[in-house]
């Protein structure tokens, strides 16, 4: 690729993968609302506010592929999650069309099926169950991408990201855990398979006790290679074991489920 574009490169996921994207094209271009600091001589910054529509499409211009780790992460106030989720998502996937329709990977998340149990084992055709208004952004995100594939042929892998960082930090990331260095290979894969089409993919590393089913993308060719399961005696040592009432002990969204509706100023 000539031009690979990053958003939320300045967040915590965004940051972490940032570096390791070097190879994948011969210009990074990194975007977030703030400040992006020091860059490399293989990127380009630009700043952008995702529901400014005229900055985006700026944005998107020039580029081969697209990965859209943008937006709000977490639970919070609706504006915020409409600005970024919701008008952000719908300006990007605008000026993909503007734009010669690059390959996006989009980060969905977990939070769409937040209220399945963790005893239940999902494929990707299992309905979704939010558990909170973040989740319902994803949701939202999943159905606009799926619309604009079955529309217009923009091919999108709809990446339901479980906890990518380092190494797990409590026992329900024993099971969501995805490492930075599998998450770097599924992006390989899905910009290297001739066709992609408009995928869920479960975003996890090949954990012991995973929840999820991703044979349905074995064509992709991704093979996750780490195991959450190597941390568990660290965990079991450092992190108390949750009581068995507990959302986190109950639910595959963990605390997301307890969040209430967050008021508005």
């Amino acid at each position: 690729m000539k031009r690979l574009l990053l958003t939320g490169a300045a967040g915590g996921l965004g940051s972490a993968m940032r570096g390791r994207l070097k190879g994948l094209a011969e210009i990074v271009r990194v975007s977030d609302i703030v400040d992006l600091g020091q860059v490399a001589e293989h990127e380009e910054a630009m700043v952008c506010d995702l529901g400014d529509r005229a900055a985006v499409d700026r944005l998107v211009e020039g580029c081969d592929a697209i990965i859209h780790l943008g937006g709000i992460s977490v639970e919070d106030k609706f504006s915020k999650i409409m600005n970024a989720n919701l008008l952000g998502l719908y300006n990007l996937y605008e000026a993909a069309r503007a734009n010669g329709m690059p390959r996006i990977l989009f980060a969905s998340s977990n939070h769409t099926i937040g209220f399945y149990r963790q005893d239940e084992y999902l494929d990707h055709e299992m309905p979704m169950r939010p558990d909170g208004l973040y989740g319902v952004s994803k949701c939202f995100g999943e159905a606009l991408a799926r619309m604009y594939f079955e529309k217009f042929g923009q091919e999108t892998a709809l990446v339901r990201i479980g906890s990518c960082m380092e190494k797990p930090k409590n026992h329900r990331m024993l099971s969501t855990w995805m490492s930075y260095d599998d998450f770097l290979s599924m992006i390989e894969c899905i910009f290297r398979v001739p066709r992609l089409g408009c995928p869920v993919i479960w975003g996890c590393s090949n954990n012991d006790t995973r929840w999820w089913d991703n044979s349905h993308v074995s064509y992709l060719g991704w093979q996750p290679k780490d195991n959450a399961e190597r941390f568990r005696a660290e965990i079991d040592a450092a992190v108390e074991r949750p009581k068995p009432g507990d959302a986190i002990a109950i639910y595959q969204g963990g605390p997301f489920v307890e969040d209430p509706i967050f008021a508005e100023d």
